[in-house]
């Protein structure tokens, strides 16, 4: 089943590396399937960040093959689905600046006042009176979207307050909840097939975590590996309703059977 797979789409950190640190095996593991004719991509949730960021990140740990166009954000799917759903929208968008770059290549038209939507990304530079402003508008009624649902944003020093709290500080005050792109929810999944151009049976989501990595998939109907690299450990399977296809404590396992 592996050796079918042609499209690894992989999550970062705690699977591939923790911190700066490329995780044991790494390196192999990308090469080898490059030597088989097959493609590795890079997921992320974090939306804080356009891809360049990622890209120099991993050329900066020796993956100095990789480009943009091996980096999906929930940024992406968001905006993969805004285009269709919502082509021109004037959006009041709460991200950092860097970020704002990509809707507006998109098509998208920023505004401050009258919006036809807002959208909700890991927005780094909020400030109350931009947090006010939001909930004025959705209290109007317009569409309401973020890119991701993660509460805390994990650093090698103490977790940072992620999109889903500035959602939950928004919903408290107007009752309103967003529409959400990035794991776990499939739409990130058919934005990386629509990229990629591969079929649900040739790819597969590598990940650490039960409750994003493996429940998308498998909401998504893609083969799922879970890595015993990060969060999860083998014990809590046991009370997952998220059971993955195969289970590998490291990269260099996953590599292993790769080669077959």
């Amino acid at each position: 089943m592996l050796q079918n797979i042609r499209v690894f789409l992989s999550d970062m950190d705690g699977t591939f590396y923790l911190g700066n640190r490329l995780l044991p095996g790494a390196l192999d593991f990308a090469e080898t399937l490059q030597k088989q004719g097959k493609n590795l991509y890079f997921l992320t949730n974090n939306s804080s960040h356009r891809a360049t960021f990622y890209v120099r990140k991993l050329q900066k740990l020796g993956l100095r093959d990789f480009t943009e166009e091996h980096i999906i954000t929930s940024t992406d799917a968001c905006i993969f689905y805004l285009k269709r759903h919502h082509p021109g929208s004037r959006v009041f968008l709460l991200a950092p600046r860097e970020v704002s770059i990509d809707f507006l290549r998109a098509g998208f038209i920023l505004v401050q006042e009258n919006p036809d939507i807002l959208v909700l990304c890991f927005d780094t530079t909020l400030t109350y009176s931009r947090l006010a402003k939001a909930c004025v508008f959705l209290r109007r009624g317009i569409p309401f979207f973020a890119t991701h649902p993660d509460l805390n944003c994990p650093t090698e020093s103490e977790p940072l307050i992620d999109a889903g709290s500035i959602v939950e500080a928004i919903r408290a005050a107007t009752g309103r909840t967003p529409r959400y792109f990035g794991k776990p929810y499939p739409e990130m999944v058919e934005y990386a097939l629509w990229r990629t151009g591969a079929s649900k049976d040739e790819v597969a989501i590598l990940g650490d975590r039960l409750y994003t990595d493996i429940a998308m998939g498998q909401q998504a109907g893609i083969t799922t590996i879970l890595l015993l690299t990060g969060e999860t450990r083998r014990e809590d399977l046991r009370s997952s309703p998220w059971q993955p296809d195969f289970v590998f404590t490291s990269l260099e396992e996953l590599t292993q059977a790769i080669r077959g």
